[in-house]
């Protein structure tokens, strides 16, 4: 009787392993096609235009993009990293609008290109801050001698600083390691301005 009772509890004790078992195997093979789905969605063309690489306001970038001899998808990579494409955007800086331009570097471009009507407040209107950010980049970009990675350095961290880590680090005209950059945050920045801007090309190009 003893020998029956024993019998009937391993096999008790086996059915709840491969009942257990089955359960796990169930949720790993749903967890595997879960992800099958959402790798498939994430790389999806029109999702990532929709969701992660927008582009709103692509007619005033591409026109002034054009005017000031600069590749669109880069001011689109700018525009992405700088606000999101948010007109309204202000950092904890002041820098303001779609560029993330500051007020006092606003009025230096606009007394450089004779916008003798500008006003602080426009720098929340799209056209005129991406005018504006697009100008500036031109203007880095000559500067900088056509060096992507320095100019989107000085956009970050300023004219003076870039200057400095050149003289300071012996960095030329064909400096391209940003990893180089000793701000964390314009490293960061400069990496992923780049990433935008592959993106844009392969997404709307």
């Amino acid at each position: 009787m003893a020998y029956w009772i024993e019998q009937k509890a391993d096999c008790q004790s086996r059915a709840r392993q491969k009942t257990k078992m089955g359960f796990w195997k169930k949720f790993c093979i749903c967890i595997v096609i879960l992800a099958g789905i959402g790798y498939g969605i994430w790389h999806d063309e029109d999702f990532q235009r929709k969701y992660m690489y927008p582009y709103p306001y692509r007619q005033f970038i591409e026109y002034y993009a054009d005017r000031y001899q600069m590749d669109e998808c880069l001011i689109a990579g700018v525009a992405l990293a700088e606000s999101k494409f948010e007109p309204t955007a202000q950092s904890v800086h002041g820098a303001q609008g779609i560029m993330q331009i500051m007020p006092e570097t606003a009025a230096w471009i606009a007394y450089q290109i004779e916008d003798d009507d500008f006003s602080a407040a426009e720098m929340y209107e799209p056209e005129k801050n991406i005018k504006y950010g697009t100008w500036y980049l031109a203007s880095l970009n000559e500067e900088f001698f056509g060096n992507k990675v320095l100019m989107l350095a000085a956009y970050n961290a300023g004219r003076g600083n870039v200057h400095e880590w050149m003289e300071k680090y012996g960095w030329d005209e064909n400096f391209s390691d940003y990893k180089q950059i000793p701000f964390p945050e314009t490293r960061e920045y400069v990496q992923k301005v780049l990433k935008y801007e592959r993106k844009y090309k392969l997404l709307y190009k």
